[in-house]
């Protein structure tokens, strides 16, 4: 296959190289003088489409197509998603390959202008791990054009900090950077507080309001969480994007506001479209350009960078000098799964260095008990170790079956609705759509646990 790729390549008029495993064809990869990279799934060393980030991670990265044998389900979603420029399986007829070739270098030819990296004012954003500085040379791109950007990613994966890194590496960095919560708008005023109202318009409107729409102007809004915005609001939004004008509530006279849109959701929203709960007309709009943020657990060679960040943080806050940092305190963090991402992972270093104010260095102790059980394991966590002895003492100290079920169903329960409602930030609509929960009854799980925001 090889062969017939590099001659077909040859025949075309260009230079061919091969490498039968990834490590060593990532190497050669690195050294910048690849324009295009045909890349295997199926390894003697590894699967191609993991290593598809840190091949786009490279300055000027080689566009990439994907050949494989095995269609695995969700394999050129994933690729695709992960910046792969082409999906083809075998066999594929030369013909095809070809094709995909040229189409490939015509689009890096016409990237040539981007070469030069751009300068990209993080705000923030720590890490290099190759999935996050993938995301950040797309926040850089979208930055300098005009284009509507859906930011997609987990709870807590830093969705907000982008739009705004987005704002502030444009040309309107000087206007305003308006930020609406989709989850907390009040059904009943959620259109007065988007488009403002006129006086008079209803009960208690003794005076006009400017919305935040008309806020925006020359500016970005920033819709957090938009799968949630009610479907009459989609609709009058949808209108503003095509037009550009609005008319707040109660008013006669259109209002024009020359906005750039940045929309983030942890929700899949062609699922939600599927169930009739978001618009597809507007879906489309808002996602011209779209970026997929990583959760915390996919980015593990940034865990080090970001506990250095926060630790020195906290300390400077609680006016405490610079605590080190343990081995044993970085391998923890590493295999804890994270269910609340950024945000999670900062709530538990200031834990860490608050909770014990004299020592100079952190270990893995200092980090919150929910996190250090699980990171033991399934059968560390419910470990039922040998009795050292038989005597009356030993005996009495055990458990009758009944208690025992109890208190694990318990310390399950626990567990989980604590990673629920990290996992949701406190929605409590989206925690009961989760965990099939009434609300009512969510409520008294969390005061029976004492489990607060």
């Amino acid at each position: 296959m090889s062969y017939t790729l590099a001659r077909m390549v040859e025949e075309a008029g260009y230079a061919a190289d091969t490498a039968y495993r990834l490590k060593e064809g990532l190497k050669k990869v690195e050294s910048g003088s690849y324009d295009v990279v045909f890349l295997d799934v199926r390894l003697p060393d590894g699967n191609g489409i993991e290593i598809i980030p840190t091949i786009r991670s490279i300055p000027f990265p080689p566009e990439i197509i994907i050949i494989t044998a095995f269609g695995e389900r969700g394999g050129a979603d994933l690729a695709l998603k992960n910046g792969a420029w082409d999906y083809l399986q075998k066999p594929a007829d030369l013909q095809t390959m070809e094709l995909s070739l040229i189409r490939a270098l015509e689009y890096r030819s016409q990237k040539q202008v981007l070469k030069t990296p751009l300068k990209i004012d993080r705000q923030g954003i720590i890490g290099n791990s190759p999935r996050l500085l993938m995301c950040i040379a797309l926040m850089g791109h979208a930055a300098k054009s005009d284009a509507n950007v859906l930011i997609c990613g987990e709870t807590g994966t830093g969705k907000e900090l982008f739009a705004k890194a987005i704002h502030l590496n444009s040309i309107r960095k000087p206007k305003p950077f308006i930020v609406v919560d989709c989850t907390s708008l009040p059904h009943n005023l959620a259109e007065s507080i988007l488009f403002g109202h006129a006086k008079g318009a209803f009960t208690g409107a003794d005076k006009s309001h400017e919305g935040l729409v008309e806020q925006a102007d020359q500016g970005t809004l920033f819709l957090d969480e938009v799968g949630e915005l009610p479907l009459n609001l989609q609709i009058k939004l949808l209108r503003v994007l095509q037009e550009r004008k609005f008319r707040p509530v109660g008013s006669k006279t259109e209002i024009k506001s020359n906005f750039r849109l940045v929309s983030a959701t942890n929700r899949d929203l062609d699922e939600r479209v599927a169930k009739g709960k978001f618009r597809q007309d507007l879906l489309f709009r808002i996602r011209t350009f779209v970026i997929e943020l990583p959760p915390i657990r996919g980015r593990q060679k940034d865990i080090e960078a970001l506990a250095n960040q926060y630790v020195e943080k906290f300390c400077n806050d609680y006016q405490y000098e610079k605590k080190k940092i343990s081995e044993d305190f970085i391998e923890t963090l590493t295999r804890y799964k994270w269910p609340g991402n950024v945000r999670e992972f900062i709530s538990a270093i200031e834990s860490a260095v608050a909770v014990d104010p004299y020592s100079q260095t952190l270990f893995s102790k200092h980090l919150p008990n929910y996190i250090r059980v699980s990171t033991l394991g399934p059968v560390a966590q419910h470990a039922i170790w040998p009795l050292e002895s038989s005597g009356p003492e030993t005996k009495q100290s055990l458990q009758t079956l009944k208690d025992y079920r109890q208190e694990a169903i318990a310390e399950a329960e626990e567990k989980y609705l604590r990673n629920l409602m990290f996992r949701t930030n406190w929605h409590i609509a989206e925690a009961c759509e989760i965990s099939n929960l009434k609300k009512a009854r969510l409520y008294q799980l969390l005061k029976v646990y004492n489990i607060t925001k």
